[in-house]
């Protein structure tokens, strides 16, 4: 597996794949207690199922951030990431829902050099997959690196 990648080792294209991660009860009530949402949908399996999910759905926003977890745990940019820049077009394609076993697809669709020194902008394309193969989540991400050239 590649680790800490600079800017001039990421591929544009290149897919790569994150481990699997199952989503429990318990990670969508401790992520109900970090946020304070405490929504129904995401802390009562029979609401949830009487508003048509087969039962208990994660946060969206748990989904966005276990893709950056699951990215994270590759390591390939453990020590040569700067920053995240942000998340654009997120989409919640279809629920997480308690039980789901889900991992991240991502591939770098851009990549330029900062306006600063030995740093460069990636552009990912993100995709969190359940355990179908079908796409949950898929977002856009922007990260600063450092790149090998001052």
């Amino acid at each position: 597996m590649k680790t800490d990648l600079y800017f001039e080792d990421v591929v544009i294209d290149e897919v790569m794949t994150s481990p699997a991660r199952t989503i429990t009860p318990d990670d969508i009530a401790a992520f109900c207690a970090l946020t304070e949402d405490f929504h129904p949908l995401h802390t009562d399996a029979e609401y949830a199922k009487s508003r048509g999910f087969s039962g208990l759905i994660a946060h969206g926003l748990y989904g966005l951030a276990l893709m950056e977890g699951l990215k994270t745990s590759m390591k390939l940019y453990e020590n040569t990431s700067i920053a995240s820049l942000g998340w654009d077009a997120v989409r919640f394609r279809q629920p997480v829902l308690a039980g789901d076993t889900v991992r991240v697809s991502f591939n770098v669709i851009d990549k330029r050099l900062s306006s600063k020194p030995g740093r460069g902008v990636l552009t990912e394309a993100v995709r969190l997959l359940n355990q179908c193969d079908e796409v949950v989540i898929d977002a856009r991400h922007a990260a600063l690196v450092l790149s090998r050239h001052a």
